[in-house]
């Protein structure tokens, strides 16, 4: 018999066979080369708690401000100088923004303070020369104090809100104060006096100005004015001869204060470079529990000296009187605030003399700095090109490189590539802010208006680490504020007084109120 080989046989085909994960890929059947992401909102557990457990957690970070959605997957981003260095994610909270114009850098600025404000975080705008940030100061229930051309003064010599702090201070802290305000008005007489001449006073009249003042506060009753110290230092004091080292010839101590009391009769009697905004009384003093701005708005960009001079002293007031409220609170006579600081157009101030980029960085360090908060705001790196001597341009380049986040807005290739020696950018990440600069390119906003493409763009860079695109979104009260600014700039065109711009948008009551 013979037998026959059995073999296996095959299977029977499956009618049915499983799609792939794009669908079928046979004609017809509904394959996909692009995957749609669905949408991603966010919000808090008692809101969304009914869709649990179809929520996870997102990679757009949430730490701070919201300033809108994230421009590959939508999610909400919220980032702030603050909330960032709270969580970790930078060293120390200071954020610079950099952005070619007209493309809502001021208006991000303006965002982020507000979401401060609401946190009890006051912001100090400490000089702005557009009147950017007055109408968001008024709107977050701060204070506005004018400077220049008349319609406000600020005396270098007023110790401002150190006196009061002395009365209230003993032992080493008290002397700490005496002697830091002693410091912050010779720094700041220096820093005019270089504005003033576009070059540095010599040791000798650095050392004579220092004790000219010691001796002034110890003869003078009250808060002496600039006039004050030139008729001290005519008198010629004893003590002042002997720092001139005039070995009894009064024609010796004349001849090396000459050239000092020239620049304080300048200062003093408003004749000089600086105008009469240093020759009279303080108008306004500070108020460190809430918001303020320092409007330099009343002088024009025809003007470098007096713009540089009134940048420089609202920065010696504003840190020094950060200084001391940092001091009360340690001795525990005061709150502990945490303050914002915001240097806005900063490199005006650094492009008048040799030397000032020194005194800017002595005006602007802080003591303590524990819970303070910088932001500096430029167009771009080229700004620092209009300050003529290169070591002073390194220095003032290096004020960036030492912010912890980089904001980016659109800006060119030109740009980038300065850029690239403190921040690596990617090829992405170039290619993107080099389109927000593109003047051609139109889009549509929020509201259905025509705006640059770039306008309300950013990569945000905290550190090295890949940056963050983000789309900024207004609420209605941001997008109130900012066409207030429009309307603030048509005004103004118009030739109405600034009175007159607050009058027309807040209403007279409002900007009494605000003034009160």
């Amino acid at each position: 018999m013979n037998l026959l080989k059995l073999r296996p046989q095959p299977a029977p085909r499956s009618r049915y066979f499983a799609p792939l994960k794009r669908g079928y890929r046979i004609p017809g059947g509904g394959y996909a080369n692009l995957l749609d992401l669905p949408p991603e909102y966010r919000g808090s557990s008692r809101q969304v708690c009914g869709l649990w457990p179809f929520s996870s957690g997102s990679g757009a970070p949430l730490a701070g401000a919201p300033l809108g959605q994230h421009l590959l997957t939508g999610q909400v981003v919220g980032l702030d100088h603050f909330g960032a260095f709270e969580q970790g994610l930078i060293p120390n909270p200071s954020v610079y923004y950099m952005s070619n114009p007209a493309l809502g850098k001021s208006t991000a600025v303006g965002k982020k303070c507000l979401w401060l404000a609401g946190r009890g975080i006051p912001s100090l705008y400490l000089g702005d020369v557009k009147a950017e940030h007055v109408l968001r100061t008024r709107e977050a229930g701060g204070k506005v104090i004018r400077l220049g051309n008349g319609r406000g003064y600020l005396n270098p010599l007023d110790p401002g809100t150190s006196t009061a702090a002395i009365e209230r201070l003993s032992g080493t802290l008290r002397e700490e104060v005496a002697r830091g305000a002693h410091e912050q008005r010779k720094a700041l007489m220096m820093a005019l006096i270089t504005v003033s001449r576009e070059a540095k006073p010599s040791e000798q009249e650095d050392l004579i100005l220092g004790r000219a003042l010691e001796i002034l506060y110890d003869r003078h009753d009250g808060v002496p004015l600039v006039k004050d110290l030139d008729e001290l230092i005519s008198q010629a004091p004893a003590d002042l001869r002997n720092v001139v080292l005039d070995r009894g010839d009064i024609s010796r101590y004349q001849d090396a204060t000459d050239a000092l009391r020239t620049s304080l009769i300048g200062i003093a009697s408003g004749s000089g470079p600086l105008g009469d905004m240093f020759s009279r009384e303080t108008s306004e003093q500070l108020d460190m529990t809430r918001s303020v701005c320092f409007d330099l708005s009343a002088l024009p960009d025809t003007q470098p000296q007096k713009q540089a001079a009134g940048l420089l002293a609202c920065w010696s007031v504003g840190f020094e009187a950060v200084n001391v409220a940092q001091i009360l609170a340690d001795a525990g006579v005061e709150k502990r605030r945490n303050y914002n600081i915001v240097l806005d157009e900063f490199w005006r101030a650094l492009r008048v003399g040799r030397g000032i980029v020194d005194k800017a960085d002595s005006l602007t360090r802080l003591n303590r700095n524990e819970g303070v908060g910088q932001m500096m705001i430029s167009h771009t790196l080229k700004d620092f090109e209009a300050v003529a001597d290169e070591t002073d341009r390194a220095k003032a380049k290096g004020f960036v490189e030492r912010c912890a986040m980089v904001v980016l807005g659109g800006l060119g290739s030109k740009e980038l590539s300065e850029v690239e020696h403190f921040r690596r950018l990617t090829r992405e990440e170039k290619r993107r802010v080099e389109s927000w600069a593109d003047v051609k390119k139109i889009t549509t906003n929020q509201h259905g208006k025509t705006a640059p493409y770039g306008r309300g763009k950013f990569l945000v860079k905290l550190g090295q680490a890949p940056g963050i695109p983000v789309q900024m979104k207004l609420t209605a009260v941001e997008d109130r504020i900012s066409d207030t600014n429009t309307r603030w700039d048509t005004l103004r065109k118009q030739g109405a007084s600034t009175e007159e711009i607050e009058k027309e948008i807040f209403g007279e009551e409002e900007v009494s109120d605000a003034t009160a």
